[in-house]
C-alpha cells in the first residue's frame, strides 16, 4: 500500500516506522530534517511538502501538535488535499477538537476524498511496539479501507461512531487523565509536607477510591524517580485540556476542574517546563512546598 505520513515527532516517528515494518511503501514529511532522515534511512521516501506526500499516497497519516497545524497540513495551498487523488483517505491521528476534525473531513469529502479520525492512547513506548490504543471515528467504508494501515500501529481498536467521534473520545480521555495527574501531584505533595511517606500513601490509597492508573502505572515509572525526560510534554497536555474546556464552554458548560488543571500546567510552562514530561508537574509542587516525593530504593525499603 502507498502510505504517507506527516508529523514525525515522539509518537509519529515510531508509528511511521511500524508502517514500514509491515512492508508498505511510505512517503514522509516533517519540519525536522533529522526526523525525516531517520525514516529515510529505514526505507521511506522524503517529500518536500505535504502536497507531495498526498500525491504519492493513497492514505496519508497526520500526527501533529495543534488543530491549526492539521488544518494547514491538510487543506493549505501546499497541503495533502492538493495532491491526494479522489478516493484517497487522510487518517488523522493527532489530538484535536472534534469541530476541527469534522470541518477538515467535510472539506475532503466535498473533493471526493475522506477522513478517518483515529487518535491514539498509551505512550511513546507503545508507539514503538505498535501496540497503541486506537479511537476510531468516521464513515464505515473509509474505516474499513484504512484498517490495514491502522493495524500497523495499534492493537486495541475502539470504534467510536461517525466523523469526529474518535477525536471526541481522545479529548475526553486526555481531559480526565491529565486532571487526575494534576490532582495526584497536589495531593501527594500535601501529604508529604504533612509528614506522610510516599510508600504509606500508596499503600493506603490502593485500598480506597483514590487509587488510579496514574498512581499505579505512570507515576512510578517517571514521577517517583525524578525523571521528567521528554515523553508526553506538558505543553501538549495543556493544549489537550484547553481544547476540552473550550469545547465544553461552546456547549454552555464551564469545565472548572479542567481549567484548574490548565492553570497548573500554564504555571509549569511559565517556569520553562513546557517541553518536559508531565512528570515535571510534581516538581513545581515540590519547589513550592520544599519537599521531595520519591520512591525509596529497593534496599532502603527492606530496612525501612
Amino acid at each position: 500500500m502507498k502510505v504517507g505520513f506527516v508529523g514525525l515527532g515522539v509518537m509519529g516517528g515510531p508509528m511511521a516506522a511500524n508502517i514500514l515494518k509491515h512492508g508498505h511503501e511510505l512517503t514522509v514529511f516533517d519540519l525536522s530534517q533529522q526526523a525525516v532522515d531517520r525514516l529515510v534511512q529505514a526505507g521511506a521516501k522524503a517529500a518536500k511538502t505535504p502536497r507531495e506526500v498526498g500525491a504519492a499516497s493513497d492514505f496519508v497519516v497526520t500526527m501533529l501538535p495543534e488543530p491549526q497545524h492539521v488544518e494547514q497540513a491538510v487543506l493549505g495551498p501546499d497541503g495533502i488535499a492538493a495532491g491526494l487523488k479522489a478516493g484517497g483517505i487522510v487518517i488523522e491521528m493527532s489530538t484535536i477538537d472534534p469541530a476541527t476534525s469534522r470541518r477538515v473531513g467535510d472539506a475532503l469529502r466535498a473533493q471526493g476524498k475522506d477522513l478517518v479520525d483515529s487518535p491514539v492512547g498509551k505512550t511513546s513506548e507503545h508507539a514503538v511496539t505498535g501496540t497503541l490504543t486506537l479511537m476510531v471515528g468516521g464513515n464505515q467504508a473509509a474505516i474499513d479501507q484504512a484498517m490495514p494501515v491502522l493495524k500497523c500501529m495499534g492493537t486495541d481498536t475502539y470504534f467510536c461512531g461517525g466523523p469526529g467521534t474518535g477525536h471526541a473520545m481522545k479529548m475526553t480521555n486526555n481531559l480526565l487523565a491529565t486532571t487526575i495527574m494534576c490532582a495526584n501531584t497536589e495531593a501527594l505533595a500535601i501529604g508529604m509536607k504533612n509528614g506522610l511517606t510516599l510508600e504509606l500513601m500508596q499503600e493506603v490509597m490502593r485500598t480506597t477510591m483514590a487509587w488510579n492508573q496514574q498512581l499505579a502505572v505512570a507515576m512510578p515509572k517517571k514521577v517517583f524517580l525524578g525523571d521528567d525526560s521528554p515523553g508526553f510534554a506538558i505543553r501538549l497536555a495543556c493544549k489537550d485540556v484547553r481544547l476540552a474546556c473550550e469545547a465544553a464552554e461552546g456547549m454552555g458548560f464551564t469545565a472548572a476542574v479542567g481549567r484548574g488543571a490548565q492553570a497548573t500546567m500554564d504555571r509549569a510552562i511559565g517556569m520553562g517546563l513546557g517541553d518536559r514530561d508531565t512528570a515535571a508537574l510534581m516538581f513545581i509542587r515540590e519547589r513550592e512546598l520544599g519537599i521531595e516525593v520519591r520512591q525509596l530504593p529497593a534496599d532502603a525499603k527492606k530496612t525501612a
